[in-house]
C-alpha cells in the first residue's frame, strides 16, 4: 500500500512541475523489452496513455502487423518489406505510372493500388473517394515518419485497418455524434438542426480521414494513437470537443454551408487543448481500459 502511495504522489509531483508521463514512459519501456511484444497490453497502453514520440513509429508497426511481435525478426521481416516496396515501384516505372517526378504521396497511392488489385488501366481515370482518403492520410504521415518505406506501410496497414476492422463502426459515427452532443450540448445540437447543417457536416473529413488535413501533426498522433490501437470512437469525441469549443463561432453562423466551411478549415492553435478535452470525453462516456501495464 505503501509503495502505491508513493507511486501515486510521484505521478501527481511530476505532473504539477510539467513531468507527466515519466511512469508512463518506464511502463511502456519495459513492455517494449519483453522478447515477444504483448499485443494487448500494447494496445491497453496506447489507449491510456498518448505514445511517448521516441517509441510512437515502432508501436505503431507493431500494433497495424507491419512488424511481427518477436524481436527477433523486426529486422528481417522490414528487410522484406523493403524489397516489397521497391519491386512494385519498379513495375510501376516499367508501366509508367510513376517516375522520378511523381510526389511522394502519389507513388504510395499507385503502390498500394497496385498491391490491393485496384490499379487503374491509366492515368487519366479519375481518383476515386478512398484515393482521396489514402491521399489525406499519407500527407499527414509523411510530416510524421521520415523513412518512406516505414511511412507508406503505415499507412497502407492503417488505411486497410480503416477499411476492415473499423469499416461497420466508421459507418455508425455521425449517428453518435448527434447522440453525444445532445447529451453535452442540446442547444448547440438544436442550432445545427435548425440550420440544417447535421447532415452537411464534414463527416469524411472527420471520420473517413480520421482528421487528416483538420488537425495539426502533434494532435493527430494522440488522435491516431487511439484508432491504430482499437478504438475509432475517439474519432467521435473529437468531433464534438471541436464543436463545443467553437460553439459560439457556429451558433453566430446561420447556414450549413457557413458552419461546414469553418469546421472545414478550425483554428490551429488549440487543438492540443481540443484533443486533450476529448480524449477526457471518451473516457467519461466509455470508461479507461484497466488492463494492467
Amino acid at each position: 500500500m505503501a509503495d502505491d502511495s508513493q507511486r501515486n504522489f510521484r505521478s501527481v509531483y511530476y505532473e504539477k512541475v510539467g513531468f507527466r508521463g515519466v511512469e508512463e514512459k518506464k511502463s511502456l519501456e519495459i513492455l517494449l523489452k519483453d522478447d515477444r511484444l504483448d499485443i494487448e497490453k500494447l494496445c491497453t497502453f496506447s489507449q491510456r496513455f498518448p505514445l511517448p514520440s521516441m517509441y510512437r513509429i515502432l508501436v505503431w508497426k507493431v500494433l497495424l502487423g507491419i512488424i511481427p511481435p518477436h524481436h527477433e525478426s523486426h529486422a528481417l521481416v522490414m528487410k522484406y518489406r523493403k524489397e516489397q516496396y521497391w519491386d512494385i515501384h519498379h513495375a510501376l516505372c516499367v508501366i509508367r505510372f510513376i517516375n522520378d517526378s511523381t510526389p511522394q504521396v502519389d507513388v504510395f497511392l499507385r503502390i498500394h493500388q497496385l498491391e490491393s488489385g485496384k490499379l487503374p488501366r491509366n492515368l487519366a481515370f479519375p481518383l476515386e473517394p478512398e484515393d482521396e482518403v489514402f491521399l489525406a492520410i499519407a500527407k499527414a504521415m509523411e510530416e510524421m515518419v521520415e523513412d518512406p518505406i516505414e511511412c507508406y506501410w503505415l499507412v497502407s496497414c492503417f488505411v486497410n485497418q480503416l477499411n476492415s476492422k473499423h469499416k461497420d463502426s466508421l459507418q455508425q459515427l455521425p449517428k453518435l455524434l448527434e447522440q453525444y452532443l445532445n447529451i453535452e450540448d442540446n442547444r448547440l445540437l438544436m442550432h445545427l438542426k435548425a440550420c440544417a447543417a447535421m447532415s452537411k457536416l464534414p463527416y469524411d473529413l472527420w471520420f473517413k480521414k480520421c482528421f487528416a488535413g483538420c488537425l495539426p501533426e502533434c494532435s493527430l498522433q494522440r488522435v491516431w494513437d487511439k484508432v491504430i490501437s482499437g478504438s475509432c470512437k475517439i474519432l467521435v469525441f473529437v468531433a464534438v470537443e471541436i464543436l463545443l469549443t467553437f460553439k459560439m463561432k457556429i451558433i453566430a453562423l446561420n447556414t450549413a454551408e457557413k458552419i461546414t466551411q469553418f469546421l472545414e478549415n478550425i483554428p490551429q492553435d488549440n487543438t492540443d487543448a481540443i484533443v486533450s478535452k476529448a480524449v477526457d470525453l471518451w473516457r467519461t462516456h466509455c470508461g479507461t481500459p484497466a488492463h494492467s501495464v
